[in-house]
């Protein structure tokens, strides 16, 4: 009897398959309450995210609608750890000989339109990743373990730099961006409430401390693929951190150029205090499905240790105990 061939499923079918999938999992989900929406966070391969887009961009990216090529560049960070400005900064880095500081794109944009989130582009227009320029410049709040192995353990594929931040200063800068966007409908959400939220690692991509030692381990694993940095020596030593991240994704700053100091005009151009001063960045708004934000919300102090203006001394104590016991045997501590 004659056999047929059967004809293998379609990019559009295996989207399809990728998405019922994703509808049938998401009630099944461990579930809490979000920090800033109306819908929840869900417990999903260790980590606390939101259906959309994170979950649903896990799954895309696990089946393939996202394929990396060797000069992409990843920035990843958990949320509210200077994300915005470490855009800013790599995007400079990487195409400061396209343009001149006194009429850069960063001058008109904000850092977010520059270097596009990964999981709402791979969720909502994975068209516009094709139409990038090369090197491809993306940024991304999932946990390195979620990523796809053929982007994690394949030395052809994306770098990543990695930004982690004080704890203690990621609970703040998230609380206070809860209160810019969160919806006027919900009830009123306290910092107390959110510290022990925080605390049991119910927080957007958290636990916090599994997120920063899932890019550690990789760091310490693969150096060449995944750069782990630090907001506090960033602030620090901006020249020395900026030329180390050159250098990472292959864009050494020249002797000549640092004599002419353009890695200190980059630092200059990326400041919080000429970011946040930009007509851009102080009130275009944005509509993401079910709240607005506005660029300006990307903005508040860009400081180290402003948790010393929020924190009891014993919920300190008690970040710095979780931060303590997790990080143990590893060699990782914030100062």
């Amino acid at each position: 009897m004659a056999t047929h061939a059967t004809s293998p499923p379609t990019e559009s079918e295996h989207h399809s398959a990728t998405l019922k999938h994703f509808n049938e999992i998401i009630p099944t989900l461990p579930k809490s309450k979000a920090w800033w929406r109306f819908d929840h966070l869900f417990q999903y391969n260790g980590f606390w995210l939101s259906s959309e887009p994170a979950i649903k961009a896990h799954m895309l990216l696990q089946h393939h609608h996202f394929i990396s090529k060797p000069d992409d560049i990843i920035l990843s960070t958990s949320p509210k750890c200077g994300t915005t400005w470490h855009r800013a900064l790599l995007f400079a880095t990487v195409n400061r000989n396209a343009y001149d500081f006194s009429d850069h794109p960063l001058l008109k944009s904000n850092p977010q339109d520059l270097v596009p989130f990964l999981e709402a582009t791979v969720c909502h227009d994975p068209s516009q990743l094709e139409n990038l320029p090369s090197p491809r410049l993306l940024s991304t709040h999932l946990p390195f373990s979620l990523f796809p192995e053929s982007l994690t353990n394949t030395s052809g594929c994306a770098k990543f730099v990695y930004i982690c931040r004080n704890p203690k200063d990621v609970l703040v800068s998230k609380w206070h961006f809860a209160q810019k966007i969160r919806s006027k409908e919900l009830p009123p959400f306290s910092f107390e409430e959110a510290f022990e939220m925080f605390c049991g690692g119910v927080s957007h991509y958290g636990p916090y401390w599994d997120h920063v030692l899932s890019y550690w381990r990789a760091s310490l694993e693969a150096p060449e693929k995944v750069l782990f940095l630090k907001y506090e020596d960033m602030k620090k030593e901006p020249v020395v951190h900026v030329m180390r991240l050159a250098e990472f994704i292959g864009k050494k700053f020249s002797a000549e150029e640092q004599d002419n100091g353009v890695v200190e005009e980059i630092i200059k151009l990326c400041s919080f205090e000429k970011l946040s001063n930009l007509e851009v960045n102080k009130g275009s708004t944005k509509t993401n499905e079910k709240f607005i934000i506005k660029n300006s919300d990307f903005f508040r102090k860009g400081e180290v240790g402003d948790w010393k203006n929020h924190l009891t001394s014993e919920m300190a104590a008690r970040i710095d105990q979780i931060t303590e016991e997790k990080f143990q045997g590893f060699g990782l501590t914030f100062a």
